[in-house]
């Protein structure tokens, strides 16, 4: 067991109040005692370790010079907020993150002013921090908006959509780029420094405005010259003049690591009146521990492990998790249809495309967090022959919900879509949860909607989207590992819009869509024990549904229920509107339905969610009893007599 680290200065630092006090000298040891507290509480709860430790003396820096909460500070994704966590108020709690009734492992309003705007997916950061410095502006009101945004993130085209909207905020917007991919920067080092602090600073800006004014009086096109000029010069030293051409004036690259290189920017650019600013800081991911730094995801998401030795906690080997399930079972099929491809958005290993890719190169493409253009990029190969797979978390796939309607149902292109992490989620709480892929995909036309309730299932259903050309289709699953059981060698194509009965009843009849099938056979057991013969279908499809299926236990069961990990609008909605069209629901049936409840679930295990939900086997029998107006005790009676 090792010891918590020792942290005399950050014992004095519970807010960024305490920490503008510290003299600059003083603010080296602080970054490394907070990097140790980060190291430590992390190793006893999981979660983000590499992003945050990157950014350690970025945040220190930060909240040393601008004033928040009053300069509004806005973490791009959030995986890289720890640090911040730590040093405003929260640092008593923060061996609680990710765990039920703890912290957010993502900024969150209702936790504290100082996370001025919730982020959990990317690319946002500039846009929020936008609105946050228009809104004092307009209002007359001190205050800044920080935008922290990783290079990663600008992969994404909602953050060029924002810098294109900037230039009205002036002074009063700062961006941050966090490059610590070295994706888009020039060597830094002593040089690339002091013309960072060179060009940020007051007597440069102001001989800047002092030229400005001068060559206005100039003829237009000399005026136009001379910018350019001045602009380009310091593009070819910097790198900055991608920025310069969406209005903002650059700063960078600087050592993010380096707080003699980042105080004296920031200051300048706090103090300055030029702006909209975009500060190109360089860091390194998991800097400041070595398993992290020589790791080859720099332990970006980490269970508990030994702070000494670097060893991760294993759980207990089980069966193969779905996302790989998945992109074994692509591949194997690639290996014989030249037409397969996969497309992921920044999430190869998440998504299972990291196996396909490294059987089938060629053929497989990380978009980076780019989901509205790989779902169009499929939708242009499925129109020339392919057979592309979109493979896109279901949180998401949301944020393309127009290209899957556009682009591909409208036109009804063959797109495949592997939704992964499917359902509740667990730790990364309800930011991350699959909670509406089922309602936004089976309302519109064209599309074919599945949900595998074992990792056998999944299998057969890859390689049934595999042979369905007729329009686009789609398949999810849940994030984690399968249920065990076996996965056949000869694959089986489903037959679109059947489902299948898995034990036969008489008198209550549960419709079971996805991962729940498990549940819904534990109820059924409870339910027989109590005389209470129970019928157990696996719907498969939520569209189209089988109707067939669906009217023929409506007429010999006296209950019907259904359950998903999805909200109101996904299969039970569905099999209530049929019902009702048809008069199933006429003669007195009981239709009762059970789906996600109408609220956010916050961060828990993915057990406790489920019971939070109500959709457990428990939940399940109640449900049936009520219906019935049975009791408990009248029904157990019942079951001995």
């Amino acid at each position: 067991m090792s010891r918590s680290p020792e942290t005399p200065l950050l014992d004095q630092v519970p807010t960024p109040d305490e920490l503008r006090q510290l003299q600059p000298e003083q603010l080296r040891q602080l970054s490394d005692e907070l990097r140790a507290e980060m190291i430590d509480a992390v190793s006893t709860s999981g979660g983000h370790l590499g992003s945050g430790l990157g950014v350690v003396e970025l945040t220190v820096a930060i909240h040393y010079v601008f004033n928040t909460p009053d300069d509004k500070l806005v973490w791009d994704v959030g995986h890289q907020c720890y640090p911040h966590k730590i040093i405003t108020g929260r640092r008593d709690r923060i061996r609680t993150l990710r765990q039920g009734g703890g912290l957010s492992g993502f900024t969150k309003r209702a936790e504290s002013e100082y996370d001025p705007f919730g982020a959990a997916h990317s690319s946002t950061s500039i846009s929020a921090a936008l609105g946050f410095a228009m809104a004092n502006k307009l209002n007359d009101k001190p205050g800044r908006g920080i935008a922290v945004i990783g290079d990663g993130a600008m992969s994404a085209g909602m953050a060029y959509e924002a810098m294109n909207n900037a230039a009205q905020a002036g002074n009063r917007l700062v961006v941050i780029l966090n490059d610590n991919d070295m994706s888009i920067a020039p060597p830094v080092g002593g040089l690339s420094a002091y013309l960072a602090r060179m060009v940020s600073s007051s007597e440069y800006l102001g001989l800047r405005s002092l030229a400005s004014r001068a060559v206005k009086k100039m003829s237009r096109r000399m005026h136009e010259a001379i910018g350019k000029a001045e602009e380009y010069t310091r593009g070819m030293v910097t790198g900055g003049t991608l920025f310069e051409e969406l209005g903002f004036y650059y700063v960078g690259p600087i050592d993010g690591h380096n707080l003699d290189h980042l105080i004296p920017v920031l200051e300048n650019v706090r103090d300055t009146s030029e702006g909209p600013v975009l500060i190109h800081v360089v860091t390194t991911k998991g800097k400041g521990y070595k398993y992290a730094e020589e790791s080859a995801d720099k332990y970006h998401g980490v269970p508990k492990f030994d702070v000494i030795t670097g060893e991760k906690k294993k759980g207990a080997a089980g069966p193969p998790a779905y996302q790989n399930v998945f992109g074994d079972t692509l591949a194997k099929l690639a290996e014989t249809d030249s037409r397969i491809c996969a497309i992921t958005a920044a999430m190869p290993s998440g998504t299972g495309v990291d196996r396909f890719a490294k059987a089938h190169p060629e053929r497989s493409f990380d978009v980076g967090i780019a989901e509205q253009h790989g779902v169009t990029f499929a939708a242009g190969l499925a129109a020339q022959g392919m057979r592309p797979f979109a493979a896109i978390y279901s949180t998401f796939l949301q944020r393309a919900y127009d290209q899957v309607v556009h682009d591909v149902a409208i036109q009804n292109l063959p797109v495949r879509f592997a939704i992964d992490r499917a359902g509740l989620v667990g730790a990364d709480g309800c930011t991350h949860a699959g909670s509406f892929d089922i309602t936004y995909l089976a309302t519109l036309p064209n599309l074919v909607v599945m949900a595998a309730a074992d990792e056998a299932e999944l299998a057969h259903m890859t390689y049934t989207a595999v042979e369905y050309d007729d329009g686009p289709i789609a398949f999810r699953y849940p994030r984690g590992s399968g249920t065990g059981v076996p996965i056949p060698d000869q694959l089986e194509k489903f037959e679109i819009g059947k489902g299948r009965v898995v034990r036969e009843g008489t008198k209550v009849a549960i419709l079971s869509l996805g991962a729940r099938l498990e549940e819904a056979k534990k109820a059924a057991d409870q339910l027989e024990a109590k005389g209470l013969s129970t019928t157990v279908a696996d719907m498969r499809f939520a569209k189209p549904l089988d109707e067939d299926l669906i009217a023929k236990l409506m007429r010999t069961h006296e209950v019907v229920l259904t359950i998903e990990e999805g909200a109101i609008g996904g299969l039970g909605a569905h099999v209530l509107t049929y019902a009702s069209d048809e008069g199933l629901t006429d003669n007195g049936l009981k239709v009762r339905t059970l789906r996600l409840p109408d609220t956010f679930i916050d961060q828990d295990s993915p057990e406790k969610q489920y019971e939070e939900a109500g959709l457990t086997a428990p939940n399940i029998v109640e449900t049936v009893l009520k219906a019935l107006k049975h009791n408990t005790t009248a029904a157990e009676e019942g079951a001995r007599a």
